[in-house]
Parts: structure tokens; C-alpha cells; sequence
């Protein structure tokens, strides 16, 4: 896990921590993070490690992809994370947790989370936003496998991610049977 510059270990409302497993990230994680990096000071695109959800990229690739993606915002970092997501906030020294919703059906789930989030730590604000409506439908999930079932992801994800989902898809081919 990498430590960011400027942590404090206090928390402050001028910087945001987006979490997620960005497995791959889409064009609606970029629409949040952009959005998000107009209102804070400081946007943290946090990865989660988590080895269970059983991820088509590596740590490393989600990370390599997500900087590439966003090389283009001076306030938005790129960092991974494990365990509970109140103490990686704290440890950065943000405020805000900002979270996606691209429908009602994300809306129970996330309003759970953040309200055992605030249980867990009361300085730690939630923000949902929404993303353009033309990213509405999307999720990493839905992306890999549309790209692994051979179709187009293009203007679905960044141009890096799309490279690398293509060259999975590869991999995959040229593997039968497994």
C-alpha cells in the first residue's frame, strides 16, 4: 500500500477519498472523479485490495490504468487501500467519502455503507453524486464482459483501459478450454 504526501491524520473537508475496485475503471468512475476533483481540494481515487471479489486486473495493472486515465488532473491522486475505509480516510487526512450512483438500485446499498461509515466515524462526511447521463447504465462489470463476450467498449472506459481489456480478451482466446 502507498502513502500519500500531505497526510495528517486529521480530517478535512477540502479533501475527498472515492473508493472503489475500479475493476476496470469506466468513463463514469472519470465523470465522478473530474466532478468530484471541481469540488475538493484534493481527490483520492482509492483502490480497494480485496482478493476475494476476484479481480480481472491486478492491484498494480487498476492502478497503473487509473493514473494513466486521470494524468490529466493535478488535484486527483491514485492510491490503494485495505481494510475499513473510515481508517484510510483518516490516514490521508480527508473528510469526505464520495460515492456513485448510477441508479435507485445503488441507493440502498450505498446509504448503508455510509451510514456505518458515520457510526464508525462521525467526521467522515458521504457525497453521492451522479454521473452524465450518458454513463448512467455502465459498471465494471457489465464492461468486462461485454469485452470478453468480443463486443465494443469503446467510449465505456478510458482509451488505457480498453487496450488492456483487449489484451485480456487475448489472453483468454488464446487460452481454450480454460
Amino acid at each position: 500500500m502507498t502513502h500519500l504526501p500531505g497526510s495528517q491524520g486529521e480530517y478535512d473537508p477540502r479533501t475527498a477519498v472515492y473508493p472503489g475496485s475500479f475493476d476496470p475503471l469506466t468513463n463514469g468512475h472519470v465523470d465522478i472523479v473530474r466532478r468530484s476533483a471541481r469540488l475538493f481540494e484534493r481527490t483520492i481515487v482509492a483502490i480497494l485490495i480485496n482478493e476475494d471479489k476476484r479481480p480481472l486486473f491486478t492491484v498494480a495493472q487498476r492502478v497503473q490504468m487509473a493514473r494513466e486515465a486521470l494524468r490529466s488532473e493535478p488535484r486527483v491522486q491514485v492510491d490503494t487501500f485495505d481494510g475499513l475505509l473510515v481508517e484510510y480516510v483518516k490516514r490521508v487526512g480527508a473528510g469526505v467519502v464520495v460515492r456513485g450512483l448510477r441508479a435507485i438500485s445503488d441507493f440502498e446499498y450505498e446509504y448503508q455503507m455510509a451510514l456505518m461509515n458515520r457510526r464508525l466515524s462521525d467526521r467522515v462526511e458521504t457525497v453521492f453524486m451522479m454521473p452524465a447521463e450518458q454513463y448512467v447504465y455502465i459498471s465494471s462489470r457489465l464492461v468486462k464482459e461485454v469485452c470478453m463476450l468480443g463486443g465494443s467498449v469503446s467510449g465505456l472506459v478510458p482509451a488505457v483501459v480498453e487496450e488492456r481489456l483487449k489484451e485480456k480478451r487475448a489472453a483468454v482466446a488464446a487460452k481454450p478450454g480454460e
